[in-house]
């Protein structure tokens, strides 16, 4: 079962935009594919058969350059195992943390030409998703980026 928390809603992406834009951020991405990825007809990829997995691929592939450009980079993945707390129902194909130096640099990215055309894979592949931001904090001294 989907609830369609795919790309952030109107409100969700005003208040993200509300919060400071110069300072670092982290962005926990939990994604679960859809079994058959869904792209619009007309698209280069529609009718290809493609699984959700394979479009998110596509959607790495196409979306990396421009997630770099802005000076992001992931300091964590993991592989989905056992869900200890939470609904039963959510469980992740993807999960992993994205840093960027501030949230100016993931709404560079996020309105960039070239981003806007790759995130039609990621939309084709998502069932549902968790997009949350976080600022980092310094752990014993130690500032975790």
């Amino acid at each position: 079962m989907s609830d369609q928390h795919i790309d952030p809603t109107r409100a969700a992406f005003d208040l993200f935009k509300s919060l400071p834009r110069d300072t670092p951020i982290n962005m926990l991405n939990l994604v679960r594919y859809r079994d058959l990825a869904a792209y619009p007809d007309g698209h280069e990829h529609a009718g290809k058969g493609w699984t959700g997995a394979r479009a998110y691929e596509e959607y790495g592939t196409a979306s990396a350059p421009i997630f770099e450009r802005v000076g992001g980079h992931i300091v964590w993945r993991g592989r989905f195992e056992a869900l200890l707390t939470g609904p039963a129902d959510e469980q992740w194909d993807a999960a992993f943390i994205a840093a960027y130096p501030d949230a100016g640099a993931f709404l560079a990215m996020v309105t960039d030409a070239d981003y806007k055309l790759a995130v039609v894979n990621r939309q084709a592949a998502v069932e549902t998703s968790r997009l949350i931001r976080f600022a980092p904090l310094a752990i014993e001294g130690v500032k975790f980026a």
